[in-house]
């Protein structure tokens, strides 16, 4: 299986809590991980807002995940996810990222939460 790691999964993994358990179960599975460049920026601006070792830790997401680049394609699809399911920018690229890759979205980020392919571990 294919695991994209929306932001909001890695910085409650980083936390350490409860859902960051849940979410430190797959990212610690050995499945092929995939983080998209949105999601880099939302984390590595959390750690820094955090005083949490932003370089130490995102390293770690990197050397973890394949990085993928939003492309014209996957700008073009997140548009029409962003008209059609009235998500926010970040996470219909996310979306589209997935799609394009096949991967599911591990997440706790309640838009996602009746969308196909995601492993929702929110409250």
């Amino acid at each position: 299986m294919t695991v994209l790691v929306d932001s909001w999964a890695w910085i409650e993994y980083f936390k350490g809590s409860n859902l960051g358990i849940k979410a430190k179960n797959v990212i610690e599975s050995g499945e092929q991980l995939l983080i998209s460049t949105i999601n880099i920026s939302e984390i590595y601006h959390f750690l820094l807002n955090n005083k949490m070792d932003a370089e130490k830790l995102i390293k770690f997401v990197l050397d973890s995940s394949f990085v993928i680049q939003l492309d014209t394609q996957i700008a073009i699809k997140a548009a029409n996810i962003k008209f059609t399911k009235k998500l926010g920018m970040a996470d219909a690229i996310v979306l589209a990222t997935a799609e394009e890759n096949n991967a599911m979205i591990l997440t706790g980020d309640d838009d996602f939460k009746n969308i196909k392919n995601v492993i929702y571990i929110g409250k």
